[in-house]
């Protein structure tokens, strides 16, 4: 905190406009944990006084409220330490998310529709900002392929372990015999890169096409070749955004995207992964599943990684998935 202070007031501080940013945000997010922290033993400290006020008066009415805010008191507390566990560089940093519909047509497709939607409600639930990036929309229903990004503290952090393969299972509604259907779709979550990590980019490296932005039902955006898809030849990585009317914003957005999976391919490869990132995208099928949603003939969505189960899947459908977050946290090494 004494650095962050120090920094702010060098005179030069406010030339640096990216830097200013990363400064006052990191600075910002540790103000909030110690004063969450604060304000959690205080009122530890005022629950323990009113409680033994309780116990002298035999005050079962209070001794009940006492217990209801524990439990409050309990939950921040855990807040507070998934944010500790939240201590990489990147944690703090915003996100995007990839979606890809697997093979089965619009039975993945609409499947890789529902996730977008659970992540979109998630970061609603957060108050977090999100913003649609790109997206395929599919022959009849659903999407091919989308991009989200969610902007607000942690992002990346708490949704990093989100990346991988989702199944679902249920009663197909577009199947006229009722039969029951097993879709996949892939997550990929990477980190929005801070202005001040600086990632080399050669032109000679890049392929860039444009084409027309479409919306749902294949309808045209507009008529101007606005859309933009740039391909990192050395590593095949492709990002794409349509997102805006003006060509050149996109253009600015889908560097900032392959700026962010550049980092993150690096970070991948220190860790000395076993896949690559296009591995893990290309494969979506039967293998590395890490949650699968069943529907029908039972109710329940099971983590493959942690064994956490929940039998409400509606809820995490509607983005109630910090139990799940929460839980993969956990278990990072």
């Amino acid at each position: 905190m004494e650095n962050h202070n120090q920094s702010i007031l060098a005179p030069d501080f406010w030339q640096d406009k990216a830097y200013s940013k990363k400064i006052l945000k990191e600075k910002k997010l540790f103000e909030n944990l110690v004063n969450s922290y604060e304000s959690s033993l205080n009122k530890l400290n005022d629950l323990d006084d009113l409680n033994q006020l309780a116990i002298d008066d035999n005050n079962l009415s209070i001794q009940n409220e006492i217990f209801e805010n524990i439990k409050e008191l309990r939950h921040q507390v855990k807040k507070n330490e998934i944010n500790c566990f939240l201590s990489n560089e990147s944690d703090t940093f915003d996100c995007y998310i990839e979606i890809h519909a697997g093979a089965g047509g619009t039975e993945s497709q609409d499947w890789a529709d529902m996730l977008r939607r659970m992540y979109l409600k998630w970061s609603d639930i957060k108050k977090f900002k999100s913003t649609l990036i790109s997206e395929h929309r599919g022959d009849e229903a659903g999407i091919k392929s989308s991009t989200i990004k969610i902007e607000g503290d942690y992002v990346f952090g708490w949704l990093k372990k989100e990346s991988g393969i989702h199944r679902l299972v249920r009663i197909s509604p577009f199947d006229s015999g009722a039969r029951r259907h097993t879709s996949f779709a892939s997550i990929w979550v990477y980190p929005v890169v801070d202005e001040n990590i600086n990632i080399e980019i050669l032109d000679k490296d890049l392929r860039i096409d444009t084409y027309r932005s479409s919306g749902a039902g294949g309808q045209h955006v507009n008529t101007t070749d606005s859309a933009v898809r740039i391909t990192h030849i050395p590593t095949k990585i492709v990002v794409q955004c349509q997102n805006e009317r003006s060509q050149h914003k996109n253009k600015d957005t889908c560097m900032n995207m392959l700026k962010a999976r550049l980092y993150d391919y690096e970070i991948k490869k220190k860790e000395k992964e076993n896949q690559s990132t296009e591995t893990s995208k290309s494969e979506i099928g039967w293998g590395h599943q890490i949650r699968s949603y069943v529907l029908q003939p039972y109710r329940l969505v099971k983590d493959n990684r942690t064994n956490f189960e929940s039998t409400s899947p509606d809820k995490i459908l509607d983005g109630e998935i910090d139990e799940f977050l929460e839980k993969s946290l956990y278990q990072i090494k």
